[in-house]
């Protein structure tokens, strides 16, 4: 059997039936413009370790089809894992005679800079957002304060705060998908994983500010435009409207997240609470990942002990 064909079977029997909406997007878009291009007139015996690392590093050096230029070493290693997962299959399924994509040299990932804004910039923003007359922007102050994703966030309805209780349920996440006609539209689905579905505390300042905002909506999501929920896209453009209007270099939307990280940090959070706020895998992860914001904080310490001599 070719490739391509049994990326369909894969596809169609195997992954559909039971994978979210997202994962189903970003696998069909990986067979269709990369895997069955390249490597779809292939028989599956002929996808030998030495044919799939020479495709990966055409990847890596030509695999952007929109730029000619390389892919992001995350990029291709999105794609080595649908490899992987297919010919692993074929093999359980006794299409293929051995399996060997095992061998494939994945390339190295490092770790994303933390990108997150000064405490000035905070204020700014918060004083901007909370004097604006465009309640939408509402959910820039929550993430501020919650660390929630941009899909948590625009997923979120009002049952899904507790007021008496001062906490909020994460049990779902939204993305930006197409409808039935090609229209873009909002994608409601269940999170991740399971862990993603948590419970998080609501700082204790910001929950007369969402009793004011609750009073004033027109719609079961917190964040809404005219009563509508807004899609993913629409509402970072918002965003990267506000920081031009107020001065403040680009950041993407994540940033407030990482913001809170580093706030919760500077003000001695722990770190293995901080990580089941943000739905970290563990606190090596957030450790890993806030290790400078954390030594600023320490170098801040040693420095105001620094004040006793």
């Amino acid at each position: 059997m070719k490739y391509g064909m049994w990326l369909d079977e894969w596809f169609r029997n195997y992954i559909q039936p039971s994978s979210k909406i997202k994962t189903c997007e970003r696998y069909s878009e990986i067979i269709e413009k990369h895997l069955k291009v390249k490597l779809g007139e292939y028989e599956l015996d002929e996808l030998t370790p030495l044919v799939l690392q020479r495709y990966v590093t055409e990847l890596l050096r030509s695999g952007n089809i929109v730029t000619g230029k390389g892919l992001a070493a995350n990029s291709v290693n999105g794609i080595i894992t649908v490899i992987q997962n297919s010919l692993k299959l074929a093999y359980t399924l006794g299409e293929l005679k051995e399996y060997t994509a095992d061998k494939i040299k994945r390339p190295k990932t490092k770790e994303k800079d933390v990108s997150c804004f000064t405490l000035p910039e905070q204020k700014k923003i918060e004083q901007t957002v909370l004097t604006s007359k465009k309640p939408k922007l509402f959910g820039i102050v929550l993430c501020l304060y919650s660390g929630l994703r941009i899909g948590e966030l625009l997923s979120l309805e009002w049952s899904d705060i507790d007021f008496n209780k001062g906490t909020i349920a994460i049990n779902k996440t939204c993305h930006d998908g197409r409808d039935e006609n090609g229209k873009l539209c909002r994608i409601i689905d269940t999170p991740k994983t399971t862990s993603s579905k948590r419970t998080i505390p609501i700082p204790k300042q910001l929950l007369p500010l969402l009793k004011e905002h609750k009073k004033k909506s027109n719609s079961q999501y917190i964040v809404s435009n005219n009563g509508h929920g807004i899609t993913v896209r629409s509402y970072q453009r918002s965003f990267e409207l506000l920081q031009k209007r107020l001065g403040i270099e680009r950041k993407g939307f994540h940033s407030l997240r990482h913001t809170f990280a580093t706030r919760a940090l500077e003000c001695g959070m722990d770190v293995k609470t901080l990580s089941e706020i943000l739905e970290h895998k563990n606190a090596t992860v957030t450790l890993n990942r806030y290790a400078h914001s954390m030594m600023e904080h320490k170098k801040e310490m040693m420095n105001k002990l620094g004040k006793i001599f």
